[in-house]
């Protein structure tokens, strides 16, 4: 395949994560063209005569970009959480639903009940539509059964649609998302049944890729976070950690000496934290969607950037506080409320969340040897993406070489 008469190829470069000033150093070529055998790029750079296919694309002078790739969300659950919009609206906070039983609890109650059948045909629909905003790759992380059964019921779900969807899936095991409510004077058996049950049986079955905390106020503490993490990674899992979201209880500190790969929200994230991430190199992803559906401030991208932390951005696709599968949304959002370049924001959402993925040899640049994972938008070049914020400004999507 030979995409022609690119008007403008956009794309970070290289394998390896971006942080500081480089973040925002994108390669711009216009006049392009990009050749593509079975699913790897063979050439991308300026177009001419020579260059010539049996199938060949024009592609009309439209900018092109890597795919996108949301690199956080919680894909896998039963029901939805519309009922909790008037508590919302009322100014009931995340945690005081979460302690009434709601939130995460109810979610975890429907997941349990829901059939394997009606979760994956539900799964693979939102898989459908992720597609359609130009993700070509996402993480999709479990915590919704909160039992082993359910929490191996959701992975391997999610591991079948890695293989028959066209979107490609990376599954993290995050167990630790609450306390079940059966578990609700008893929090040590429920950790022990993490570290003795749970992730042994996940790593033996290889149902996951990492493993994620939910490190909070309520939920589960510093100490107990590393403890899981720690068992995880003695069973060749990566690490990842939910931190700062709520309240700053050093999580993001504890993502740096534990080697974890990310750590994810960072709202309430202080000076100390940021200045571990960018000594480890952790990514910091950054979920602008939740603060802005939970009416919340906004992480300190901005700040975490200039101290040389590598940020990514994602959905946080879940059903109670990121009801929203679209990441350019999330993309228009960090551009307006983080004050990202767009140049960033495109680094953010392709290399950057391939490292926090761990695939970042193969996928989120365009160049030479990756895979062809490619977007045709409707669209000249990259500001105008930011500008008409809220369209779905995707043409076209091209996922390993082939046109979806």
């Amino acid at each position: 395949m030979v995409l022609k008469n690119i008007g403008l190829l956009a794309s970070p470069m290289g394998k390896k994560v971006k942080k500081g000033p480089e973040q925002g150093n994108i390669t711009l070529i216009e006049n392009a063209a990009i050749v593509i055998e079975c699913d790897r790029i063979t050439y991308a750079g300026p177009d001419n005569s020579s260059i010539k296919g049996d199938n060949q694309i024009d592609c009309k002078g439209a900018l092109i970009t890597p795919g996108l790739i949301d690199c956080h969300t919680h894909l896998i659950f039963g029901g939805w959480r519309q009922k909790e919009l008037p508590m919302k609206l009322a100014g009931a906070a995340y945690l005081d639903i979460l302690a009434a039983g709601g939130g995460i609890l109810s979610t975890v109650e429907k997941t349990r009940a829901e059939p394997i059948e009606e979760l994956y045909q539900k799964t693979n629909m939102l898989l459908s539509e992720i597609l359609s905003y130009g993700v070509t790759t996402v993480e999709a992380k479990s915590g919704y059964g909160l039992n082993t059964e359910t929490e191996v019921k959701c992975l391997k779900i999610a591991k079948k649609l890695d293989i028959v969807h066209q979107v490609d899936i990376v599954s993290t095991f995050m167990g630790a998302h609450a306390l079940p409510s059966e578990y609700k004077d008893r929090r040590q058996d429920y950790i022990n049944l993490i570290i003795d049950e749970m992730l042994p049986l996940i790593a033996k079955q290889d149902l996951a890729d990492f493993c994620d905390v939910f490190c909070e106020t309520g939920v589960f503490s510093v100490e107990e976070s590393g403890a899981i993490l720690e068992k995880a990674k003695s069973l060749g899992l990566k690490l990842k950690i939910h931190a700062e979201e709520i309240n700053n209880t050093g999580g993001a500190l504890l993502a740096a000496e534990m080697g974890c790969i990310s750590a994810e929200h960072l709202i309430k994230i202080d000076d100390a934290g940021i200045k571990a991430l960018a000594k480890k190199n952790t990514i910091a992803v950054c979920l602008p969607c939740t603060s802005f559906y939970l009416n919340e401030d906004f992480a300190p991208a901005r700040k975490m950037i200039e101290a040389g932390v590598p940020v990514a951005i994602a959905s946080d696709f879940n059903p109670g506080s990121s009801p929203n599968l679209n990441l350019q949304l999330a993309m228009n959002m960090a551009c307006y409320k983080y004050k990202m370049t767009p140049g960033e924001i495109l680094t953010a959402v392709t290399l950057n969340a391939a490292a926090a993925l761990g695939r970042q040899a193969d996928i989120g640049s365009i160049e030479e040897g990756k895979i062809a994972d490619l977007l045709i938008w409707d669209a000249k070049d990259l500001d105008y993406i930011f500008y008409r914020y809220g369209s779905n400004l995707i043409k076209t999507v091209i996922k390993k070489g082939i046109i979806c």
